[in-house]
């Protein structure tokens, strides 16, 4: 088994591992806790929220409160723009690629995946959207609905041009009358993210700052309108939604972005290596620019 393979199912090993220790009082909880934050007028207005993919544990009560946004909006549709991972030799390198300035054209995959698109599903193995689903299916059951209909997407290498990609057209006609939300995890860091330990710092150590600083950059070149220097800032500052963000603002427009919660998820024990390795949670905000 190569080491991409291995990953993932590590991965989501510890996912089932994780919502099993939380079982259904742990996570309405997390739901009950989520209810700080009521989001659903950013979504009724146009606006997009952007919740974690990491430990349930930590960013739990962020990911619910995009499941409440959602569910309180009163809309019909919800799209989610995942990130999609790269898990595979050949992903990687496409990803490097076109961050060297590449035509994404070229790749293989080019294009956006999810239910009921032919073409490649990689998405079917992906996780970021694990914690979403089972926090979506626990408070519709709560509630005694069905819920609006969920649409997943995972668009893949948009390469600074979100317009270029192949069913960017259908998936703006699904947004139309929908509400919109995505995931990030928006600042990897750590040894086992391959910084070293000179410039590796904990959490509570000045990690946090950084990861802050990080999002607050990232935010301010997304909300331009910039998805090459959006893309370029993904690559330094190790956020998985190059792809997804670029979507998101393109199809959205002119938008906002504010970190509402940053908090963080220790990933040691996932890549076997010393601390610090950690992941940024944040639970993000965008809303349209009025005018």
């Amino acid at each position: 088994m190569d080491k991409y393979m291995q990953l993932r199912e590590e991965i989501h090993a510890l996912y089932a591992r994780e919502h099993a220790a939380l079982g259904e009082e742990g996570t309405l909880r997390l739901l009950d806790q989520a209810r700080q934050w009521d989001l659903s007028g950013t979504l009724a207005a146009g606006g997009v929220i952007v919740f974690p993919h990491a430990g349930v544990a930590d960013c739990g009560h962020q990911i619910a409160a995009a499941v409440h946004a959602c569910l309180d909006s009163g809309a019909d549709r919800v799209v989610v723009i995942s990130v999609l991972h790269a898990f595979t030799e050949e992903m990687e390198n496409a990803r490097i690629r076109v961050s060297r300035g590449g035509d994404p054209a070229q790749e293989a995959q080019w294009g956006i995946q999810g239910p009921g698109i032919d073409g490649p599903d990689t998405w079917r193995h992906d996780h970021a959207l694990t914690s979403w689903r089972h926090f979506w299916a626990a408070e519709t059951k709560r509630r005694g609905i069905q819920g609006p209909q969920v649409i997943e997407r995972y668009p893949w290498l948009a390469g600074g041009h979100p317009e270029r990609l192949p069913g960017i057209e259908e998936l703006a006609r699904l947004c139309e009358d929908a509400v919109v939300v995505s995931t990030e995890d928006p600042f990897h860091h750590g040894i086992g993210y391959g910084d070293s330990p000179a410039i590796a710092r904990h959490p509570h150590e000045g990690g946090l700052e950084m990861a802050r600083r990080s999002i607050e950059h990232g935010l301010q070149t997304l909300g331009q309108g910039d998805y090459w220097g959006w893309n370029q800032h993904c690559v330094v500052g190790k956020s998985d939604a190059r792809d997804a963000g670029q979507v998101f603002r393109y199809l959205r427009g002119p938008m906002t972005g504010h970190i509402l919660d940053l908090g963080y998820s220790d990933a040691t024990e996932l890549y076997k290596q010393p601390p610090p390795t950690w992941v940024a949670t944040a639970l993000i905000e965008w809303r349209p620019v009025q005018g």
